[in-house]
């Protein structure tokens, strides 16, 4: 067994997917496994991972509505407002989502879907800096 950790930076630019797939496949790949077990973990409780459809556009513009009506923002609404009215929102759907995915290696390549990317899903307005760490397992 092998392993290799890995850090990578993401600059968002607000609310929004970011689709990193290309970079983390290409890190994966390059490690020098064929088969095995990808980590990728979000270091922040206000963004969030997703694997999610990669074809059409008008997926994640839903998706998009859909957490803004389940944690929506104003004034008042939450205690903890310290940070801002998009700050417990942003919480609420990293809760409703998740920090963390595991994706199996074969052949050297992740293994996703015809379909599927993975997505940095920011919750926050302003740009920020987010850092995901993978974790890569196998021989």
């Amino acid at each position: 067994m092998r392993q290799s950790l890995h850090p990578f930076h993401v600059e968002t630019r607000g609310k929004g997917f970011y689709d990193v797939t290309r970079v983390v496949s290409a890190w994966a790949n390059g490690q020098g496994l064929t088969a095995g077990l990808l980590t990728l973990f979000c270091r922040h409780t206000s963004a969030s991972l997703t694997i999610q459809e990669n074809a059409d556009p008008a997926v994640l513009r839903d998706l998009e509505r859909v957490f803004a009506g389940l944690a929506p923002e104003g004034e008042g609404l939450y205690e903890h407002d310290t940070e801002g009215p998009d700050d417990m929102p942003a919480h609420i759907r990293t809760a409703l989502t998740q920090t963390q995915l595991s994706i199996p290696l074969s052949r050297g390549a992740l293994v996703l879907g015809t379909w599927q990317a993975i997505y940095l899903f920011e919750h926050r307005h302003g740009a920020q800096t987010r850092e995901l760490v993978a974790h890569l397992l196998g021989e």
